[in-house]
């Protein structure tokens, strides 16, 4: 599977991003879709699947609902589309289209039959226990990813318990942690953004990276952490933007005079310059630097190759990679194939997407496929 890099917008200094706050943490605004939605943008273990429902309803689709609603929007970088407001208008949005059915909140699903063409299921609510039949039943929620949240992996017990197999899940869209002698250092960057290109097993992103006290985090780790595995390496590219071997040349030429590290903190956040001064042993003035010496620095921040050793896990993922597995479900009305009128839609599919309204997009497609063959009957 492949990410191709996504281009950030340029500048002189395309590294410098000192004291910026974690770009993808901006809650309460709801990322509600993606300008660039696309099949690529997605993860899954058939890579072909997700294509019907997204070519069917997409994301100027939903941008129609948004419209009648009276939700008013607008673009961040990269496509991302925010509520001016507040995540609530996306939630109001969503109950005003259900207004017609039920909405059970508290509620435990005891257990679930399917006989004679219908489904049974035992709920718990407020204490009480009741038994509700369904002529169709769709999965849409039940990952397993922030569980301080409710979730429980629901989802995939279901599915398996109708026989559809559940593909490995992992933490995705996470920050990654890294041995205490690197997680020490990362700590005294804690709070510091830089522009990066981080590459992993083939996927490649341009985003920002963030330093934290137990590792790295920010929208270029959180994509990247979708492809790593244990025990593999990141390759981090500090500047991508800029020819660092000729940058380096030109400025031995016009401010030879300065300390290597200082001409370093003139591309990178202070903090960082200092850090890989002293990791790397950056001594002397520029004028002193034979060619052979700039060039290694270049490769060096090119490649700056770090091996995280774990990720923050469910506790903080944003998504689940993996789920049920689509080698037995519809790809143009979500239904199962083994069991008649269940449906799975959404995150509890094996369809993982990138950072930024990609997985919000994926539900609103699933979901509306599976609502479509449901009213078609």
């Amino acid at each position: 599977m492949r990410g191709p890099c996504r281009a950030r917008h340029a500048g002189h200094r395309p590294c410098q991003g000192a004291g910026r706050k974690d770009p993808h943490l901006r809650r309460g605004r709801c990322n509600f879709t993606n300008l660039h939605t696309a099949p690529e943008n997605f993860l899954s273990e058939n890579p072909h699947f997700c294509k019907s429902a997204l070519s069917r309803y997409t994301q100027w689709d939903f941008l129609d609902l948004v419209a009648r609603h009276g939700v008013a929007w607008h673009e961040k970088t990269l496509g991302q589309l925010f509520c001016d407001q507040s995540a609530k208008d996306i939630i109001a949005l969503l109950r005003a289209e259900m207004a017609a059915a039920d909405l059970w909140l508290q509620t435990s699903v005891e257990e679930i039959a399917h006989r004679d063409g219908r489904f049974h299921a035992r709920l718990t609510r407020e204490g009480q226990t009741r038994m509700v039949t369904a002529e169709n039943l769709v999965l849409a929620t039940g990952g397993k990813s922030i569980p301080k949240m409710g979730a429980t992996g629901l989802a995939y017990r279901i599915a398996d318990q109708f026989g559809h197999r559940i593909t490995d899940t992992r933490p995705a869209l996470v920050p990654l942690t890294f041995d205490e002698a690197q997680k020490a250092f990362f700590a005294e960057l804690a709070g510091t953004a830089v522009d990066t290109r981080i590459a992993c097993n083939g996927a490649a992103f341009d985003e920002a990276m963030l330093f934290t006290h137990r590792g790295l985090s920010g929208p270029a780790i959180l994509q990247i952490s979708s492809y790593w595995r244990e025990g593999t390496p990141l390759s981090v590219r500090l500047c991508p933007d800029l020819d660092l071997y000729a940058h380096l040349r030109a400025r031995r030429q016009d401010a030879g005079a300065k300390a290597v590290a200082t001409v370093l903190a003139d591309l990178l956040p202070k903090a960082l310059a200092r850090h890989l001064s002293e990791l790397w042993g950056l001594t002397g003035k520029l004028a002193d630097q034979p060619d052979a010496r700039l060039q290694d620095l270049a490769a060096r921040l090119s490649d700056w190759v770090v091996t995280p050793t774990s990720s923050e896990g469910y506790r903080t993922a944003e998504v689940t990679l993996g789920g049920v597995a689509t080698d037995k479900i519809s790809s143009k009305t979500m239904g199962s194939q083994i069991v008649p009128g269940l449906y799975v839609i959404g995150e509890a599919l094996d369809v993982t997407g990138w950072l930024g309204g990609y997985n919000f997009q994926w539900a609103w497609s699933s979901g509306v496929a599976a609502g479509r063959a449901i009213a078609a009957g």
